[in-house]
């Protein structure tokens, strides 16, 4: 019997020194140390065994399964440091190599309009100008003559927050108008500005979503009118989606803060996969304009009799979507890096009227 186990630890020793692996190691200890193992057997024998010689080979069965799991367990930890330091070295860089991103980053469409509209506004003598995201009802709705009980001002249209102390709620602007009321209220004409920024509405589809992008215009000064107002928009259209001329049609419309009030349409052509502005015989509505309303002039403290000015207001997120494609709004705002490696723009080269807005 001594033979024996003698036998099978120097087997089972010799299988240790051969085990390379983690795999291997596992083998082992399940062939020898496992319910069925080796060892294990010699360890189910010792009952069938007289007193006398349980005193004798027990003590030995129990050490060569000590020493073998012990053993068994430190060659495990040796392995596996061995297979990490293995990994990590084939994983090593050199630091001092250049890097070579895959993906270096883009700017996004809606950016990217915002600076093109900027950039053409600008050559037209206007200023940038931006407000706060959180306004007050004055600048929001009253200041513009919108009345009290006006659909806008309801809580399925507006975010509002809660009321202070005071028992005054402020909310989310709901376009950008506010900053045209700012203005007019610190400055005296002649105005020409022109406010992008974010608007917040109750709203969300294919088409539409909660947080948008508006840029709006004003111009305050002695004299203007309607042929002012038609000629800008031609000009600015003509030049954002890069055409020789766009043809436009007013058609009458409501909002309070102007008064004529029209909504434009732009020329475009529909007949193939792309649209195609400023040719064609289909019509597609733009942007919304008019001319400022006298009651907006005195809640700002101009005199209609002597100022006049005309305002209007286009979506940059609906521009991008026009001029590049782009199916979904939603899209524009769910992080998908291979959405804006497709969609984006190099971000060493800014639009100017000079080379093209759109390189």
């Amino acid at each position: 019997m001594t033979i024996d186990i003698d036998k099978l630890e120097a087997a089972l020793f010799a299988q240790l020194a051969d085990a390379q692996t983690e795999a291997a190691l596992e083998e082992l200890r399940v062939s020898a140390l496992g319910k069925k193992g080796s060892v294990s057997e010699l360890l189910k024998g010792m009952g069938a065994m007289s007193p006398e010689d349980r005193q004798v080979f027990g003590p030995k069965i129990n050490g060569l399964k000590n020493a073998l799991n012990d053993a068994i367990n430190a060659k495990k930890v040796i392995l596996a440091d061995a297979a990490l330091d293995a990994r990590l070295l084939a994983e090593r860089i050199d630091a001092t190599l250049p890097a070579f991103p895959r993906f270096m980053g883009k700017i996004h469409p809606i950016m990217q309009v915002f600076e093109e509209v900027a950039v053409i506004f600008a050559d037209m003598g206007f200023t940038v100008k931006e407000g706060p995201d959180i306004e007050d009802d004055f600048h929001n709705f009253t200041a513009l003559n919108f009345p009290e009980k006006h659909p806008a001002r309801d809580m399925h249209d507006t975010f509002f927050f809660e009321k202070n102390s005071d028992g005054v709620a402020k909310l989310l602007r709901t376009h950008t108008s506010p900053v045209q009321i700012r203005t007019m209220l610190n400055e005296k004409p002649p105005i020409r500005i022109v406010a992008p920024g974010r608007t917040y509405r109750c709203d969300s589809d294919q088409t539409h979503t909660p947080m948008f992008h508006q840029i709006e215009g004003l111009v305050i000064e002695e004299g203007v009118h309607m042929g002012h107002l038609k000629g800008v928009l031609m000009e600015f259209l003509a030049r954002f989606f890069e055409v020789e001329t766009a043809a436009v049609r007013f058609r009458p419309h409501h909002f309070p803060f102007t008064e004529p009030s029209a909504e434009v349409d732009v020329r475009c052509d529909r007949s193939g996969r792309e649209l195609k502005i400023g040719t064609g015989d289909d019509w597609l509505e733009i942007l919304g304009c008019g001319m400022v309303h006298p009651n907006v002039l005195r809640q700002c403290g101009i005199d209609p009799e002597i100022h006049q000015g005309f305002a209007f207001g286009l979506g940059i997120d609906r521009l991008a979507m026009l001029k590049y494609g782009i199916p979904d709004l939603r899209d524009m705002f769910n992080s998908d890096v291979r959405w804006l490696e497709h969609f984006g723009f190099e971000p060493f080269v800014s639009p100017n009227l000079a080379t093209g807005l759109s390189r």
